[in-house]
C-alpha cells in the first residue's frame, strides 16, 4: 500500500467516524425528544388551556415528572448543538450548495436551544412555587403563561432549524427527498404556529397547528441518525474534500 493510498484510507476513515458521530448525536436527541413527551403523555400533564387550579394541583403532585423533562432538556441542548454543527461541517466538506442552509440551521438551532432553556427555567418555578404555596396566585398564572409563551416562540426557531437542516441535508444527498420534504411542510407549520404566541400563552388550542411539526423533527433526527449511522460509501454520494 502506496502513501497516497495509505492517506485516502485514513481521510476515508475519518469522514465515516464523523458521519457516524453526528448519527449518533441525531438519534440520542430523537430518543431524549421521545422520552421527554412520554413522560408528559404518560403523567396527563397540564395542558395551556386548563384551569390554573389544574395546573396548580397537577405540579404540585409530580414534581419528579417535571425534574425528569426538564432535566432532559438540559441534556437536548448540547446535543442539538452537536448535531447542527457536526451537520454544518459535513455539508461544507461535500462541497455542496447546503452549506448556506446548514449556517442558518446553526444560527436558529442557537436561538431554538436558548428559548428552551427559558421554556424549562419558567417551568421550574412553576412547580417549585406549586410546592410552596397553598393555592395559585396571581404571579404563578403569570409564571405560567411565560413559560406557554416561552415555548410558543420557540416553535418558530425550531421550525426555521428544521427546515434549514432538512434543506441543508437534502442538497449534500445525505437524505432523500421525503426528508426535505417533512422538514419544508413541517418547519412551516411550526413558524406559522409561532405567530400566535400570544394567544397560546392565554391557553389557545393554537398551539396544536405546531405540534406535528414538533413530532415530525423527532422522526426527521431518528431517519437522519440511522442513515449518518450506515457510514457506508453508496451509490450517488457525492465524495468529501479531504
Amino acid at each position: 500500500m502506496n502513501a497516497e493510498t495509505t492517506t485516502h484510507t485514513k481521510h476515508s476513515d475519518r469522514a465515516i467516524g464523523e458521519r457516524r458521530t453526528i448519527g449518533v448525536l441525531a438519534i440520542a436527541l430523537a430518543v431524549s425528544l421521545a422520552v421527554q413527551n412520554a413522560v408528559v403523555i404518560a403523567t396527563g400533564s397540564a395542558t395551556y388551556s386548563d384551569p390554573i387550579q389544574n395546573v396548580f394541583t397537577f405540579h404540585a403532585q409530580n414534581r419528579g415528572a417535571v425534574a425528569i423533562v426538564v432535566g432532559l432538556e438540559a441534556l437536548n441542548l448540547p446535543l442539538l448543538l452537536g448535531f447542527l454543527a457536526g451537520l454544518h461541517g459535513l455539508v461544507g466538506r461535500r462541497g455542496r450548495s447546503g452549506a448556506i442552509w446548514s449556517r442558518l440551521a446553526v444560527a436558529a438551532g442557537a436561538v431554538t436551544a436558548a428559548a428552551f432553556a427559558l421554556y424549562a427555567v419558567l417551568w421550574i418555578g412553576v412547580v417549585l412555587a406549586a410546592g410552596q404555596l397553598a393555592e395559585p396566585n396571581p404571579l404563578f398564572r403569570l409564571v405560567w403563561q411565560l413559560h406557554a409563551a416561552a415555548f410558543a416562540l420557540a416553535l418558530p426557531a425550531l421550525g426555521t432549524t428544521f427546515i434549514g437542516a432538512a434543506q441543508a441535508a437534502h442538497a449534500s444527498r445525505l437524505t432523500p427527498p421525503w426528508q426535505r420534504l417533512l422538514g419544508l411542510v413541517t418547519g412551516v407549520l411550526l413558524i406559522v404556529a409561532g405567530t400566535a404566541s400570544l394567544a397560546i400563552a392565554d391557553g389557545s388550542a393554537l398551539l396544536f397547528v405546531g405540534l406535528p411539526g414538533y413530532f415530525a423533527w423527532i422522526v426527521w433526527l431518528a431517519a437522519t441518525g440511522v442513515r449518518l449511522m450506515r457510514a457506508l460509501t453508496t451509490e450517488g454520494l457525492v465524495p468529501e474534500r479531504s
